[in-house]
């Protein structure tokens, strides 16, 4: 009696992916062998996910990287034999995820089904179909589910719990956002985007910045990769994987420096530089630093046997004139500071009085100075007592 499903899900070939999901993986094997014992098995698994069969299934087939999709992703003619299998598999897979659980269970068992799902008649067919309309915004596979990436073992993997910060929770330092704003938006209307590096003193939010604009714009296509300063090696490799996606993409290093021997330099100047490797149209690189110059220099650089002396500390200091756009994210004055403390006061429900800004000024002073760091550590500290 399921012996048709059997079949056609074991004979998937465009969308045979989705078969390395645990579920389907258990959904099948109830399929191939009915039983108690493998009903339970991949209810208990859907169970995981929710109780609706056609739901679970139009998520796993429209987050799955077939070959169909990749072809539609990167601009390229799809062969008719793909076409027509990719259509035959999507009519299967729809009649699939309305299948009962009391039609599944009669080959199981008797009586009524012991644990339940659920099904709807939504349209799998004409769900993929707005998928691929929204390619250049919704993205495909792993891009579709999340937006925030680091890269480990030669892999891009999502972040299933990114920084949930927000534009509308930042103060102050609006003008330099703005411009950071507004190269991201470049970037999505498929304008020249240049890199950027936001640099200046700790705790002033260039960091939080570029999360911000991160999950303010997922929607509209954007998604972030963080690389630590020990991965710019591995730039080739990113960028490569992102070649031809429909997406856009901001490659983010934080907090970077450099020492004058550090093999990590050569690798950032290249992409900069535009090597062979040089980014594409969908991707631009933001970099944070505490140095205007991002490189460590010291007086005993300075001295030593190098001929053309001058000519090797120009190549080490000029590194950040390599970035299209720099903005600068200096200590606030004591106006700007207690601006930053109003506001993430009203934020957490604190009545900002002028003894509360006092002792703002105080926290501050007693920290390492000023900053939107030291302004939020206050506030946190206030809500919590």
């Amino acid at each position: 009696m399921l012996h048709e499903y059997a079949t056609g899900l074991q004979s998937l070939a465009v969308f045979r992916g989705i078969l390395k999901n645990e579920t389907m993986k258990k959904l099948l094997d109830f399929l191939v062998s009915p039983s108690a014992d493998s009903y339970g098995d991949f209810v208990g698994s859907l169970y995981t996910h929710g109780d609706s069969l056609t739901d679970f299934l139009i998520e796993t087939v429209t987050e799955d990287e077939s070959p169909y999709l990749k072809r539609l992703a990167e601009f390229k003619e799809v062969p008719a034999n793909i076409d027509e299998a990719a259509r035959n598999e999507l009519a299967f897979l729809q009649k699939l995820s309305r299948l009962t659980s009391e039609f599944a269970w009669a080959a199981a068992g008797n009586g009524s089904p012991p644990a339940k799902w659920s099904v709807s008649e939504k349209d799998l067919l004409t769900i993929y179909r707005e998928r691929i309309a929204a390619l250049h915004t919704k993205g495909f596979g792993i891009f579709a589910k999340y937006h925030v990436f680091v890269f480990k073992e030669g892999r891009l993997v999502p972040l299933k719990n990114p920084d949930p910060q927000k534009l509308s929770q930042l103060s102050g330092y609006e003008a330099e956002r703005e411009k950071v704003i507004a190269n991201t938006m470049a970037l999505l209307n498929d304008k020249p985007a240049p890199n950027v590096l936001l640099y200046g003193d700790a705790g002033t939010g260039k960091s939080s910045t570029v999360k911000a604009i991160a999950n303010e714009y997922k929607d509209r296509g954007l998604r972030l990769i963080e690389l630590t300063k020990a991965q710019l090696g591995e730039l080739p490799s990113v960028i490569e994987k992102i070649a031809g996606n429909p997406l856009k993409f901001i490659i983010f290093i934080d907090d970077i420096s450099f020492s004058a021997d550090d093999d990590n330099f050569s690798a950032l100047k290249a992409v900069l530089e535009g090597s062979a490797a040089a980014k594409t149209p969908n991707m631009t690189i933001y970099c944070t630093s505490n140095r205007r110059h991002l490189v460590k220099e010291r007086f005993s650089d300075r001295s030593g046997d190098d001929i053309h002396a001058s000519d090797t500390r120009e190549e080490l200091v000029s590194l950040s004139e390599r970035f299209g756009l720099k903005v600068a994210f200096l200590k606030p004055n004591k106006d700007i500071y207690l601006r930053i403390v109003e506001s993430l006061a009203e934020q957490y429900g604190i009545e900002c009085t002028p003894d509360l800004l006092s002792r703002a000024e105080a926290y501050a002073l007693r920290r390492s100075g000023r900053s939107g760091r030291a302004a939020k550590h206050f506030i946190e500290l206030e809500a919590a007592k």
